[in-house]
C-alpha cells in the first residue's frame, strides 16, 4: 500500500466507511484454506548493477542466431530501421485514442494514411483504423455481414486457420450467429460442398492462401456467395498483396488479415493487429473507428474520426462492435514500412517471398525424406509430409540451428504428420541449401 498514492488520514477515513480496522481486515472474506500464510517466496532485492547484469544473462540465453522456417500467422520478415525510429517518437509511441482532433492531428493523419494504404492493397472502398489481430477482424467481419444481410449463419472454411475458427466459435457461443464449417480438399475450399451450404448464409469466410499455404479460387467462391445473397469475407496476407491481385477485385466484399508481416516484430507472437477493409455501402456497419478528412473554417485539411459507432458513443444496441482500444501504434509501423519499401518494393518482397518457398519446396521433397502433401497452387508457405517423428526431426534439426517449420500436428489429428514452411525474403540461398543438406542427413 505504500505506493498508494494517498495520505495515511485518507486511508483511514476510506478504512471506517467501509466498516474494518485495517487493510488486512478487507482480505478476511477470502477463506483461509486458500489464504497464503507464508512469506513470498522470492529472491532477495538486487542493486541497479546487479540487476542490469542478471537481465543480460537472462537475454543471453535466447538464440537470435537461428534460421526460421517458421509461419502460420507470424512471419520473420526484415524490418526497416526506419519503422522503430518513426513509431518510437514519443508523439506516436505515448498518444492515445484521438478523440480531440485539434490536437491529434498527427495521429489522426497517421491512421487516415494507414486506411488509404490498406484499401489500395485490397482493392477496398474503406477501411478502419485497424483491429486487435487478424483473428478478432475475421469474426468481427462475420458479425458485420450478419447485420448487413440479417441473417445469422456463416459459412467459414475448414483451410480457415484452426485457431481463427477457435475465436469464430468463442463468439459465436453468444447465440449471435451459427457457425457452419465447409470441407476443405488439398489445401483449399471444396467448391462442390461449398455449393451446397451457401443457400441463406450471411457470409462465406475462406482465407486466401490458405492455413495450408494454398490460393483459393476468390473469384469461383465469390460466384457462389453472390448467387445466393451472401457476402465474401477473405482473410489475406498483405506482403502478398504487393503480387497477387487484390480480394475486392476478386468479388470480396470484406477483406481483413493480420498486418504482423508489415514492419511488425514477431516479438514471442505479438503484439499484431488486424487490418479491416470493405464497400463503401457497408461504411456504416463497419466496427471500429474511420478517420477522416475534410477542411476547417479556413479552408485547411484537417483529420477526425468521422465514424465510430461503438458502444462508447451510443446506445450498445446500436453499436456495431465493443472493441474499445485499437492497435494504431502497430499499424503506424505498417504505413511507415509501407512507405518506405513503397510499391514495386512491397510487390519484390512478395515475389521473393513466393521464388524461394517454390525453391525450398522442391528441393526439400528432392531429399525423399518428405512428401508433397497437396498439388494446389502456393504462395510463401507451403505444407509437407514427414512420415516419421516430427518432434525428433524437428529437435535434430534445431541443434543444428534450424527452425524447421510448424507441427501441424498440434491442431488436430487430420494434421497428423504435416509440416508446414513459411519462408520469407530474409532466407538466403546458401541458408536454404544447408537446411536441405541436413534434412537429406536424417
Amino acid at each position: 500500500m505504500r505506493f498508494v498514492p494517498i495520505t495515511c488520514e485518507q486511508r483511514e477515513t476510506m478504512l471506517r466507511a467501509v466498516g474494518v480496522r485495517s487493510v488486512e481486515d478487507l482480505f478476511d472474506v477470502i477463506p483461509p484454506e486458500v489464504r497464503l500464510t507464508r512469506a513470498l517466496d522470492l529472491p532477495s532485492g538486487m542493486g541497479e548493477i546487479e540487476l542490469a547484469a542478471h537481465l543480460q544473462e537472462c537475454a543471453d540465453e535466447n538464440d537470435t542466431s537461428l534460421v526460421s522456417f517458421l509461419g502460420g500467422g507470424c512471419y520473420d520478415h526484415y524490418v526497416p530501421a526506419i519503422v522503430d525510429a518513426v513509431v518510437s517518437k514519443p508523439a506516436f509511441f505515448t498518444a492515445y485514442t484521438p478523440y480531440q482532433p485539434e490536437v491529434s492531428q498527427g495521429t489522426l493523419q497517421a491512421i487516415y494514411e494507414h486506411q488509404s494504404m490498406v484499401c489500395a492493397l485490397t482493392g477496398m472502398d474503406v477501411a478502419n483504423a485497424s483491429m486487435y489481430d487478424g483473428a478478432t477482424a475475421f469474426v468481427e467481419a462475420a458479425l458485420m455481414a450478419a447485420r448487413v444481410t440479417k441473417r445469422n449463419r456463416i459459412v467459414v472454411s475448414a483451410a480457415v486457420h484452426p485457431e481463427w475458427r477457435d475465436v469464430l466459435d468463442t463468439y459465436a457461443e453468444s447465440g449471435m450467429v451459427e457457425v457452419v464449417t465447409c470441407p476443405s480438399r488439398d489445401g483449399v475450399t471444396d467448391l462442390s460442398a461449398l455449393a451446397g451450404l451457401v443457400e441463406g448464409a450471411a457470409a462465406v469466410l475462406v482465407a486466401s492462401p490458405s492455413f495450408l499455404g494454398c490460393v483459393e479460387d476468390v473469384s469461383a467462391i465469390a460466384e457462389l456467395v453472390h448467387a445466393a445473397g451472401g457476402l465474401l469475407v477473405v482473410a489475406a496476407n498483405p506482403v502478398l498483396l504487393g503480387v497477387m491481385e487484390a480480394p475486392g477485385v476478386l468479388g470480396a466484399d470484406i477483406v481483413v488479415g493480420e498486418g504482423q508481416p508489415l514492419g511488425n516484430a514477431m516479438s514471442f507472437g505479438g503484439p499484431g493487429f488486424g487490418f479491416f477493409a470493405s464497400c463503401d455501402r457497408f461504411i456504416r456497419q463497419m466496427p471500429g473507428r474511420i478517420v477522416g478528412r475534410t477542411l476547417d473554417v479556413d479552408g485547411r485539411t484537417g483529420f477526425v474520426l468521422t465514424m465510430q459507432t461503438r458502444e462508447q458513443h451510443i446506445r450498445r444496441e446500436k453499436a456495431t462492435s465493443n472493441i474499445c482500444s485499437n492497435q494504431a501504434l502497430n499499424a503506424l509501423a505498417a504505413s511507415v514500412y509501407l512507405a518506405a519499401v513503397g510499391s514495386e518494393g512491397l510487390a519484390g518482397i512478395g515475389r521473393a517471398c513466393i521464388a524461394k518457398a517454390h525453391h525450398l519446396r522442391a528441393a526439400l521433397i528432392a531429399t525423399g525424406v518428405f512428401t508433397a502433401a497437396n498439388d494446389a497452387a502456393f504462395a510463401n508457405e507451403f505444407a509437407l509430409r514427414y512420415d516419421g517423428d516430427v518432434a525428433a526431426m524437428q529437435d535434430a534439426l534445431l541443434e543444428r540451428g534450424f527452425l524447421a517449420g510448424l507441427d501441424l500436428g498440434r491442431f488436430g489429428g487430420e494434421y497428423a504428420g504435416l509440416v508446414l514452411f513459411a519462408v520469407t525474403e530474409k532466407r538466403t540461398r546458401a541458408q536454404m541449401d544447408r537446411f536441405v543438406e541436413e534434412v537429406a542427413s536424417l
